[in-house]
């Protein structure tokens, strides 16, 4: 899988492709206008910028060009994971969740979908 690495400005652009694509750039700065304050040049901008990243693509309309998102959510997700762990905790799951553990920052339910994720990945490797 490509390396895309999305800003978090880019991630709200994305997310709005991902909700319902195709979207047009009209659309995009109306999702994301009153959330944001981006006008449709600062969108045109950033499409240019994802497409030339490989994470957005175009084809032509009747009216108007329709974006689409050449990437899945759920693979840009575990890559910015991924690129989270290695960078702060050494690729060590173990280490961040210790962390969050010491701080006192998990809450009960945290906890119990932590402890469904573990039954989860040990049912999979039994099963």
């Amino acid at each position: 899988m490509k390396k895309i690495g999305l800003s978090e400005t880019e991630w709200k652009l994305m997310d709005a492709l991902w909700e319902e694509p195709p979207k047009t750039i009209t659309q995009l700065t109306k999702a994301l206008e009153e959330d944001t304050g981006w006008g449709k040049n600062v969108i045109i901008t950033m499409l240019k910028r994802l497409e030339a990243k490989g994470a957005v693509r175009h084809e032509e309309g009747e009216r108007a060009k329709q974006f689409y998102p050449a990437v899945s959510r759920e693979d840009t997700a575990l890559e910015e994971t991924r690129g989270f762990l290695n960078r702060v905790y050494n690729g060590s799951l173990g280490l961040m969740v210790d962390a969050m553990v010491n701080s006192r920052s998990l809450s009960d339910r945290e906890i119990e979908e932590l402890r469904e994720i573990l039954k989860k990945a040990e049912e999979g490797r039994n099963g």
